[in-house]
């Protein structure tokens, strides 16, 4: 019972100790505002492996890469816009989650609201198209059968 015990405890502490040492990294700063920061830098930017994860939660190795050029650029005084440049430069678009309006990007943030207006009009259009169809005028011919209709159904 007591090696049983033992070997639970030593397997307990072995995970214990592989989660601390797997943890991302605790960066310090002097200044709150630089440490705010980098919380806003690192949360804004996409992992390039993990695809849809922030690098300041990010496990994977270019995240830690990513983390410590944010940090180190911070720390030579670099604005957040140099940062973000920087990055993009190194990473590429991809890693930002919102994508600069660029020549390059006109397609991507265009495309939701030029679909948005092509079906309003194709909604107006078939709704017209209703409309018109339900005020038609009766030719002759139909006129003639509802008329028919209508007298039949007057006399029992």
């Amino acid at each position: 019972m007591a090696i049983i015990r033992t070997l639970a405890v030593a397997i307990l502490l072995t995970l214990t100790l592989s989660a601390v040492a797997g943890g991302i990294e605790i960066r310090e700063f002097d200044d709150p505002v630089l440490a705010q920061r980098y919380a806003d830098l690192t949360a804004s930017m996409r992992c390039p492996l993990c695809e849809n994860q922030a690098i300041g939660d990010s496990d994977a190795p270019i995240s830690a890469d990513m983390r410590e050029r944010v940090y180190l650029l911070l720390r030579e005084g670099r604005a957040d816009s140099e940062i973000v440049d920087h990055m993009v430069a190194r990473f590429g678009d991809y890693i930002l989650y919102n994508p600069r309006l660029e020549r390059r990007t006109y397609l991507l943030w265009g495309l939701p609201i030029g679909l948005g207006v092509v079906g309003c009009l194709i909604v107006m259009l078939i709704v017209r198209a209703r409309r018109n169809a339900s005020a038609k005028a009766l030719n002759a011919d139909e006129r003639a059968r509802l008329d028919a209709l209508l007298e039949r159904r007057r006399s029992p």
